[in-house]
């Protein structure tokens, strides 16, 4: 079933070539991409400032480092292939290869503890994030690089980290180091801030 619902995506990708030109620049700047709406959503208009955001975005990093570091741990132990280094034939491979075990995918794992960290803080940007979460893991089948159960393996792992560290004793720690961290980077941007202005205003009294 894994290997037949493989062969139709990528199989329908490799006859259509938007849909895979478009699914190929997904799985290449997922991360480009990620980062760009996170720091969009919580950096943009003082948003850094609220309470919930700060615990948000530091939850989601906190939480696709854990799922991170548990997703290598299991490919410690099963290093399963890649598709195309297990079915070379059938394989129609839109990138570069990777050395990676493929179960689960690194991808969807951080991915998903990254979205379900914050739909659980936000209802509406956290849909707007876990709908980017399944498309880039759907553009790693496309790609030819996962198999769906790799998909949905990083997805559930992403998806339990986020969830630990929603528990009530680790959320009130969160919160505290997210504070801190907020207050460290308030301190920098004082600063950069404060260095600009005198730069400017030595320029135009030059």
């Amino acid at each position: 079933m894994d290997l037949e619902i493989f062969k139709a995506i990528n199989g329908f990708a490799a006859q259509n070539d938007f849909f895979e030109d478009c699914l190929r620049f997904v799985a290449i700047n997922a991360e480009v991409m990620f980062a760009a709406v996170l720091a969009a959503a919580f950096l943009a208009q003082g948003r850094w400032r609220s309470k919930s955001a700060r615990h948000g975005i530091v939850a989601a990093g906190l939480a696709a480092l854990l799922a991170l570091a548990v997703a290598h741990v299991i490919g410690d132990f099963w290093d399963r292939p890649r598709p195309y280094e297990a079915h070379p034939g059938l394989v129609h491979l839109f990138i570069p290869v990777s050395t990676d075990p493929s179960f689960p995918s690194d991808h969807a794992t951080a991915a998903f503890a990254i979205a379900v960290s914050i739909l659980l803080r936000n209802r509406r940007f956290g849909l707007v994030t876990l709908a980017m979460a399944t498309v880039i893991g759907l553009s790693r089948v496309v790609v030819g690089t996962h198999y769906p159960s790799d998909i949905l393996g990083g997805a559930v792992l992403g998806t339990l980290a986020a969830l630990a560290l929603w528990t009530p004793p680790i959320r009130g720690y969160l919160r505290r180091f997210a504070m801190e961290l907020s207050a460290f980077y308030d301190r920098l941007a004082t600063r950069a801030l404060g260095a600009l202005g005198r730069d400017a205003g030595i320029s135009r009294a030059g």
